[in-house]
């Protein structure tokens, strides 16, 4: 009876060990999978912290090119539209080439780290060029306040002194698109509306 049992034990600790040697490797893939995945999305959260740079350095630039803001100025280092143009992708995913964006010749501003790559390109909201003025230009634009009579009835949203309201300033709005890329091909775009 003894001699009929000798080898079983062994067979049963080799079946074990097979097993708790599955179980390390696959938990040893997990832990790397979730290094990856952890480290991925600390890339992307520094290219969304780096498109803020890109937004700054398009309100710079419109800051500082308040006069020329009325007619398409493509080409160079930047890219600044007086329209929205319709159908362009940023993405690079149109099914027609010429509908999507070349990015290459877009503005650049120094990331503070230079594994990272960001361009801006502005667009004005309006249809059409000219003065944001001129009716043809269909710019999207926003009045703040104004409008309310001496009664002081009306001013609801606006501002006023005593009862009477202030007259409102128009808006012009601009679309700012920012695309930063870094390592392990992370690549985020973020846009915002400044006015």
């Amino acid at each position: 009876m003894r001699r009929a049992q000798q080898g079983v034990v062994l067979f049963v600790s080799l079946i074990i060990l097979v097993a708790m040697t599955l179980a390390g490797i696959a938990l040893m893939r997990s832990v790397d999978t979730n290094v990856l995945i952890a480290g991925n999305l600390a890339f992307r959260q520094a290219n969304t912290m780096y498109a803020d740079t890109g937004v700054e350095a398009a309100r710079a630039w419109l800051t500082a090119n308040t006069a020329s803001l009325n007619n398409n100025q493509p080409g160079g280092a930047l890219h600044y539209w007086a329209n929205y143009q319709l159908g362009v992708n940023f993405l690079g995913t149109a099914p027609v080439a010429g509908d999507n964006y070349n990015w290459a010749q877009a503005a650049t501003v120094a990331a503070p780290d230079p594994a990272y790559t960001i361009a801006y390109v502005i667009h004005r909201l309006c249809g059409g060029t000219g003065a944001p003025s001129d009716a043809s230009a269909k710019c999207m634009q926003a009045s703040a306040g104004g409008g309310a009579g001496s009664s002081g009835l009306g001013t609801k949203g606006v501002v006023t002194y005593g009862v009477q309201a202030l007259p409102g300033i128009s808006t012009i709005y601009y679309r700012v698109t920012v695309r930063v890329s870094g390592p392990r091909n992370t690549l985020s775009y973020v846009q915002a509306i400044l006015n």
